[in-house]
């Protein structure tokens, strides 16, 4: 395996400079010598980025199969067998796996030139799943387009949109960064309308992501820290109200401060309350991989949304501390090849990287927060573990554009053309 990821490193730095006269490069706290004139140069793309990857997409796959093997005993899926869900996360890796290889080709400028017409398709598609006849209505909501055997959900591809939008907006925006009305007030507008149109189906879970994407990258962009704040308490404002004005949010929220009420353990409080006995049944090491009680027509949506809490009771709280730095490692690694690009004056290539860092990190973090209990139960999943198609496309080529974002960092400090 190290051989064959050496030959496809090689094959991606086949156009690496030769000056000989070049100073080592130093990536990621490596320093890449060379011996006389012969120039060497680091790995085409970061290799141990690429390895946590994997280790999180494998590990979900092996979950998603436990926390779904019980599934066909349910009446409602009795027809499926008991590799249903596990082929078909097996399959959108691979499509994932292939559309990421196909984005990681795509040069950054080409992605930010596609920026404003991708944010467009978006808000097209956004649209197109509330009409009636066109959207899947699942649960109550309407967040899926069917095509033909499969289904897309457009909030997914919302997050990648709009982190390519909003990093593309700050480089076109930034001699006036430091003015509310020519810089902030337009993408604050971007934001309200895909916030209106996610709040329509409903997904308030996607709409929190996309709207910490685009502030994310609206701080790490340079915009004035009085006008930060001041759009972070309107946010803040904007979703107290929401919570206020709807019931069944209110009802999440008391379920969350106390799941195991009489009032709230049979209803909104009933899957964080089993959420909470599967990781207390994992204690220190767990029941094993395969033994989780909880999984068992208890646990809803095991697979999905509560996947950590199967991993909580099978691997323990060793298994759940390994996730976090994992989750931890991985945003940081993410951060550094952002900052990594700036200082090469790549702003837009960085503030990419450092906004999938952002999504991930953020994400990971509600998901991990809901299947602990320390924050109120919302419908994300974990990403690159969670069972869902359309989550692992965007994931991976979110992925992918990182690790072209490092391609390119290390041809530049090579001497070539990104």
């Amino acid at each position: 395996m190290p051989r064959l990821l050496q030959w496809i490193t090689g094959w991606f730095d086949g156009q690496s400079g030769q000056a000989a006269d070049r100073l080592p490069v130093r990536v990621g706290g490596t320093e890449y010598r060379r011996a006389s004139s012969t120039p060497v140069s680091p790995p085409g793309f970061d290799q141990p980025l690429l390895w946590v990857m994997v280790a999180l997409l494998a590990w979900g796959l092996v979950m998603v199969y436990s926390a779904s093997i019980a599934m066909p005993d349910n009446p409602r899926f009795a027809h499926y067998a008991s590799t249903h869900f596990l082929s078909r996360h097996a399959l959108s890796l691979v499509i994932g796996a292939l559309v990421a290889l196909l984005s990681f080709q795509l040069p950054m400028a080409q992605w930010e030139r596609m920026a404003p017409w991708l944010f467009v398709a978006t808000l097209a598609l956004l649209t197109l799943v509330l009409l009636p006849g066109a959207g899947k209505v699942v649960k109550g909501a309407r967040r899926w387009l069917t095509l033909g055997p499969v289904s897309f959900q457009p909030s997914e591809l919302a997050k990648l949109a709009m982190l390519l939008y909003a990093a593309g907006y700050m480089v076109r925006k930034m001699e006036v960064k430091e003015r509310f009305f020519r810089a902030v007030l337009p993408m604050a507008c971007a934001v309200a309308i895909v916030g209106v149109l996610l709040l329509a189906e409903p997904d308030m879970g996607a709409f929190i992501v996309v709207a910490m994407i685009a502030m994310g990258i609206l701080f790490l962009g340079g915009v004035n820290a009085r006008m930060f704040l001041l759009i972070v308490a309107v946010l803040l404002a904007a979703f107290l109200l929401m919570i206020a004005n709807s019931p069944w949010r209110r009802e999440r929220v008391f379920a969350y401060l106390d799941p195991f009420g009489a009032e709230h353990a049979q209803g909104k409080g009933y899957q964080l309350s089993h959420a909470l006995i599967a990781i207390g049944r994992g204690e220190i090491f767990g029941v094993g991989l395969g033994g989780s009680v909880e999984k068992l027509h208890w646990l809803p949506e095991a697979h999905t949304d509560f996947l950590l809490a199967v991993i909580g009771e099978e691997f323990g709280l060793l298994g759940v501390l390994a996730l976090i730095v994992l989750f931890l490692w991985m945003t940081r690694r993410i951060m550094h090849i952002g900052r990594q690009a700036i200082a090469l004056e790549r702003v837009f290539s960085g503030l990419v990287a450092q906004g999938v860092g952002i999504w991930l990190g953020l994400q990971a973090f509600i998901n991990m927060g809901v299947n602990l209990g320390a924050l109120p139960t919302k419908g994300l999943t974990l990403p690159l573990m969670s069972f869902g198609g359309s989550a692992i496309l965007m994931n991976l080529v979110a992925l992918a554009l990182v690790l072209r974002v490092d391609h390119e960092n290390k041809r530049l400090m090579r001497g070539g053309r990104a």
